[in-house]
């Protein structure tokens, strides 16, 4: 095997099928979003960006921002080991409890990341349940594929959000068998929403348990910020809820939320919670200071979605392919990989407007696309000039428009 060899085959079929990522060399810096610096060969941009998980823009709130500085300068940047040797301090056990009254759950456990929260939790359940299946959501994230991979047991892949396939495998599979149904509030490339309440009615059912990914919707959704399930007045019905703090709290990490027993569990079992140095202090502390400003203040997501309203109602008085969608994420497609890119280059060059394409495997081929995140600190002008830059950009690669 010549492995460099190997490397360099493996890029360039990336790059004949315009799937090779290029990162840009960005700084956000404190107080200036949506602008970033981006550096490149020619020197230095200020660019708008639309494509941010930092939803709300509390990355750069002041209370947040001095929380994690404040805990910096209190405990140091570290958290001196795995949970159960000496990194669970205080500040992890405080956003626990503020994890688990936002979500009217018993208990709540702190993971790394939103991706390891996943992967670890929906691992530990299906290889300690004996005979357990796990019935994933077509779409569903990467993390949780790779949770149910490592898993080893059983699964069924039911077609989005498609109650009626859903209900067929749950009988197939049978009521007595111990059964996971995951699934995502809001889908991060269509931005639809979960049919939670058709889906838990089963779950009750054919007696399964309920995991709902709520990445894309704490802080958005409900008048605390609590997420679908809140807003659906579904507390009860959901038996783990995941979530993490990279979006809509702008920081990082990720949780579940659950009853006591099930969080006691995943704590003692879970391999990927057990040996992970766990959150530097300041980051659970500017995480919790997060969650507590986003249940008192409706203000950042009233203005979310005055823009969201705003640039939908713009894209609707042109042909340019958008989905439609009942959440605050906006895809328009473009349908080819290297065509996507295009876009996005000229996007860059030509208006200072920063947007990623997201081409395979994050999306099926042909569906290769803009994922547009409007925020809080987007001003209606700059929507104004975003639509006349897409509007220009289609003109001039004469791609397809809606029908």
């Amino acid at each position: 095997m010549e492995y460099e060899q190997f490397f360099e085959e493996y890029i360039h079929s990336l790059q004949f099928e315009g799937r090779y990522r290029v990162f840009a060399d960005l700084e956000r810096i404190n107080g200036d979003a949506p602008h970033a610096l981006r550096h490149h060969s020619d020197g230095v941009d200020k660019v708008v960006v639309w494509c941010s998980n930092d939803y709300l823009g509390m990355s750069h709130h002041p209370e947040v921002v001095q929380a994690m500085v404040d805990a910096a300068r209190k405990y140091g940047v570290g958290s001196g080991g795995t949970r159960n040797i000496s990194g669970t301090m205080h500040s992890h056990v405080l956003l626990e409890q503020e994890l688990a009254s936002l979500h009217r759950k018993e208990k709540a456990l702190v993971f790394t990341s939103g991706y390891s929260a996943n992967e670890t939790t929906i691992a530990t359940i299906a290889q300690n349940i004996p005979g357990c299946v796990i019935l994933s959501d077509e779409q569903n994230h990467a993390s949780i594929i790779q949770g149910i991979r490592l898993g080893r047991t059983e699964k069924c892949i039911f077609k989005h959000n498609d109650v009626r396939d859903l209900q067929e495998q749950l009988a197939r599979v049978g009521r007595d068998t111990p059964k996971l149904i995951v699934l995502t509030s809001v889908y991060s490339m269509d931005g639809d929403v979960v049919r939670l309440s058709e889906i838990c009615d089963l779950a009750k059912q054919y007696n399964a348990l309920t995991y709902l990914d709520e990445v894309h919707a704490v802080g958005l959704y409900s008048s605390d910020g609590a997420g679908i399930a809140a807003s659906l007045g579904m507390y009860d019905k959901v038996d783990i809820i995941q979530a993490n703090f990279a979006k809509a709290y702008g920081v990082i990490g990720g949780y579940i939320a659950a009853s006591e027993k099930c969080i006691d569990f995943i704590r003692s079992a879970a391999s990927g919670f057990i040996f992970t140095t766990s959150l530097p202090p300041g980051v659970a502390e500017a995480a919790r200071k997060s969650v507590q400003i986003l249940r008192k203040d409706p203000e950042p997501r009233e203005q979310l979605w005055d823009r969201v309203a705003y640039l939908k109602n713009k894209l609707a008085t042109t042909s340019l392919p958008y989905k439609h969608s009942e959440s605050h994420i906006v895809p328009i497609i473009v349908g080819d990989a290297i065509l996507c890119k295009s876009v996005t280059d000229i996007l860059l060059d030509d208006y200072k407007i920063y947007v990623q394409p997201i081409n395979y495997p994050t999306v099926k081929r042909g569906q290769e696309r803009l994922r547009l995140t409007v925020t809080p600190k987007h001003t209606h002008e700059m929507i104004d000039d975003l639509v006349v830059a897409l509007e220009k950009t289609w003109e001039r690669l004469e791609l397809k428009r809606a029908a």
